[in-house]
């Protein structure tokens, strides 16, 4: 399983529940999941660093000259389970995802999945 760590304080199980989700649903859904994840929780944002991400066919096509190929079918991974990967990390922090954005880059070998939380409501009284 890929090594995690959290940014603040007091939240780490929280950023390791969500790197795990994360690597766990990436590793099912494109066969092998990064070696490494780090999740970063900042107020209503949260993003997950993930490295190490291609599978051996995608490195095959980024030394072919075809990284186009791969960030293409990477874009299409993460369309694809974007609804599980917002479903884990409401479930995991019991506030909703507004927003989801995922990118990927060939050199080095990074993705970067974030989640935009609505805000928190005060409590009133």
């Amino acid at each position: 399983m890929a090594s995690t760590q959290d940014e603040h304080p007091g939240t780490g199980s929280i950023a390791v529940a969500i790197s795990n989700a994360v690597v766990r649903l990436m590793s099912e859904y494109t066969g092998r999941g990064p070696t490494r994840a780090r999740t970063y929780l900042q107020d209503d944002l949260i993003t997950v660093v993930l490295q190490d991400t291609m599978t051996k066919g995608e490195r095959s096509l980024v030394r072919d000259g075809r990284s186009d190929l791969v960030l293409t079918t990477r874009e299409a991974y993460q369309c694809t389970m974007s609804n599980d990967l917002i479903a884990a990390v409401q479930d995991i922090t019991n506030r909703t995802v507004t927003a989801f954005l995922s990118g990927n880059h060939i050199d080095p070998d990074i993705a970067i999945e974030s989640f935009v939380l609505a805000p928190q409501h005060a409590p009133t009284g």
